[in-house]
């Protein structure tokens, strides 16, 4: 057991456009590694006769909603955990539906990984642009796009090598910067998903599950080189005889290693402390990681409430603002509006908020920028001017995915209607 949870994880998402394959290729991905009860594939298989497929469809192991049964399609962000010997495994398959946009940003925003799908028949089509260069903004690594469907085009290397210089001269163009791979798979069948083809020998690259098994993760360990970030969620004072003078700031590492003696500033007040002691549950700790919840003690009795920010004192500072210049997906069905008061949400902080200004929308279709705007609709991606009613502590997004993303809330419905990347 204790193997087990050892074990490294990788977080991936799919993406693509509406029929492209992704709840097939995640079926697929768990069938063959064999991921499933068999009381999971029984009542799959029923399903199946009862829609009245001639074989087995894997893609109803994740479209687990009855809507999406009956459609064949996915709706919902659906969550999937499996592991081999090698990785431990969490799946997010997005929808690949434009009105669900929305979905792929809440997915995929805590990814290590993202797989593009495109049909072999279709080639790079707009939701291919779209995911990709959402892919790119919330800062994912690895880009592996599996080209499927290569069944229905006789196996053709031709269109393989096709699709891959439309899919880099567009990556080119958005500036993406994300380490790319590309897979020519079909996940129906099986080809290139766990095991090796032997109808396409001309690829001489990884199987799909080699790649997941074998990628990187060492950004996530890059964490702990970052500045010491402790968003403080809960201030804990007990009132007992036991402990009189207990004060003790609990929250989750979001950047650095934390220890005890270190010197530490309270943002955005800026006051300074020691840190006297970490503690975890019942057990005392000499040193904190990211991303563990801990409870720090500090020396001094100072003034630090839910929202505020522990910082390491010698390490680069958060910036401190009530103007931010973020990078914003729109959510809601009711557009964004100038000026209208919003709730920002920035780790545990919460402010009132005003978009006042749009710098650019992009243009998925023509991958251009379009300067200027009174309001985002949903589903577009713009930089925009946030104005906060107090300020703000933050990290760009690029130095940090935690300290550099905020939400922001309908004050009246408590609805989230947009989500940002912050920019320096």
């Amino acid at each position: 057991m204790n193997g087990y949870l050892d074990m490294e994880l990788l977080r991936f998402t799919t993406a693509g456009s509406v029929d492209d394959g992704k709840s097939t290729l995640i079926g697929r991905l768990l069938y063959d590694s064999k991921s499933i009860f068999e009381d999971q594939l029984e009542a799959v298989k029923q399903a199946s006769v009862s829609r009245g497929n001639e074989e087995v469809n894997l893609a109803l192991l994740t479209d687990g909603l009855r809507a999406e049964r009956e459609q064949g399609i996915t709706i919902d962000v659906a969550y999937r955990y499996f592991a081999t010997p090698k990785r431990k495994f969490i799946i997010a398959d997005t929808p690949g539906h434009i009105q669900y946009t929305r979905n792929m940003v809440t997915g995929a925003s805590t990814a290590d990984l993202a797989i593009i799908l495109i049909d072999a028949r279709n080639g790079v089509v707009e939701q291919t642009v779209r995911h990709s260069y959402i892919a790119s903004l919330l800062g994912i690594p690895f880009i592996t796009v599996c080209i499927n469907k290569m069944d229905l085009v006789s196996f053709s290397e031709q269109r393989f090598e096709e699709i891959c210089c439309q899919y880099r001269e567009m990556t080119a163009k958005l500036s993406i910067r994300a380490q790319l791979d590309f897979i020519p798979i079909s996940a129906k069948n099986g080809d290139n998903v766990v095991e090796k083809s032997t109808n396409m020998s001309w690829y001489e690259g990884p199987s799909l599950m080699e790649l997941l098994e074998s990628v990187s993760i060492e950004h996530k360990s890059g964490d702990a080189g970052k500045p010491m970030r402790l968003p403080v969620q809960y201030v804990i004072r007990p009132i007992s005889d036991k402990f009189p003078d207990y004060r003790g700031y609990a929250g989750r590492l979001a950047g650095g290693v934390l220890h005890v003696g270190d010197a530490v500033k309270v943002f955005p007040s800026g006051l300074t402390s020691t840190v006297k002691a970490i503690k975890q549950a019942d057990r005392s700790l000499d040193v904190a990681h990211t991303p563990e919840s801990v409870t720090v003690l500090l020396n001094d009795d100072i003034d630090i409430s839910r929202g505020d920010c522990l910082v390491g004192a010698q390490g680069r500072e958060p910036q401190v603002s009530q103007r931010i210049s973020m990078m914003c997906c729109w959510f809601n069905q009711e557009p964004m509006q100038l000026n209208k008061r919003y709730i920002a949400k920035s780790t545990v902080s919460e402010t009132m908020a005003m978009v006042k200004g749009i710098e650019y929308k992009m243009d998925i279709r023509s991958m251009s920028k379009i300067e200027g705007g009174t309001d985002l609709k949903m589903n577009d991606i713009a930089c925009v001017m946030l104005h906060t009613a107090s300020p703000l502590a933050f990290d760009s997004y690029v130095d940090n995915r935690t300290t550099g993303s905020l939400i922001i809330i309908d004050p009246d419905s408590f609805e989230t209607v947009g989500a940002g990347m912050i920019q320096l």
